[in-house]
């Protein structure tokens, strides 16, 4: 039997998965996960320019933006729910845990968009088929996170401040929108004794990273700009899954 090239692609990247607990998925492939025209990227890519100051970094730092929105998915249905707050508990992230983190939420026309909608539709059908029938779940909880990590000159932006860590979900997309005058930034994954088994930078828009959170850390080195005297800026969408 052929295989289409999006079926080509999800294989490819629930085998590796499977064996090691993550995959790197470059650009050209993460496409044919989403089997998405492209028209929409602009606009998609622009509502990264209207996010806001992330005013709950208990390093201080103000270099990192964001917008959140939580959903409910099924292989039948993307539903949005009512905004919420973000909350993990120290166990996860000892930085900022422990208390309810309200964020702006993501615009409508942003969750809308085809490229979101087709990134979600893409996760569930990729988590669904990595997750045993008897545990999977009839919906997700899904939680969304529009992220730029802004560099300056003589500063440190830490793209996960918190450092190595689980997110306490069971899946976890980051995918890479735009990279623009950053040095840095290589995604390190470790295994539960802590112990590298890979690493890679996300370079190109739609370079994506795919994350068993039950099986991994993943971290990522802070960014720097290559010319400091002209923006520099991070921008990635994560996207998590877990049982309600």
């Amino acid at each position: 039997m052929s295989h289409t090239p999006s079926g080509d692609a999800q294989h490819r990247a629930i085998t590796a998965i499977r064996e090691t607990g993550f995959a790197w998925t470059p650009a050209d492939q993460f496409k044919q996960l989403i089997a998405q025209s492209l028209n929409e990227w602009a606009s998609f890519a622009a509502s990264w320019n209207n996010l806001s100051v992330d005013t709950y970094m208990a390093d201080g730092g103000r270099y990192r933006r964001r917008r959140f929105a939580a959903f409910d998915i099924s292989s039948q249905s993307i539903e949005r729910k009512p905004h919420q707050p973000h909350y993990q508990s120290r166990d996860y992230n000892p930085l900022n845990g422990g208390i309810e983190r309200w964020f702006d939420p993501i615009t409508d026309s942003a969750a809308s968009n085809p490229i979101m909608q087709a990134c979600l539709r893409a996760c569930c059908s990729l988590f669904d088929g990595l997750t045993p029938a008897k545990t999977r779940p009839e919906s997700w909880h899904v939680e969304t996170h529009q992220f730029r990590i802004e560099a300056k000159a003589g500063q440190t932006a830490q793209p996960t401040p918190e450092g190595l860590h689980r997110d306490g979900v069971d899946w976890v997309l980051v995918l890479l929108i735009a990279r623009e005058n950053i040095a840095e930034g290589v995604t390190t994954i470790y295994d539960t004794n802590k112990q590298l088994i890979g690493s890679f930078t996300l370079t190109s828009p739609l370079d994506a990273a795919f994350v068993d959170d039950s099986r991994v850390y993943h971290g990522v080195t802070a960014v720097q700009p290559l010319d400091p005297t002209r923006p520099a800026y991070r921008d990635v969408l994560v996207v998590t899954f877990r049982r309600p």
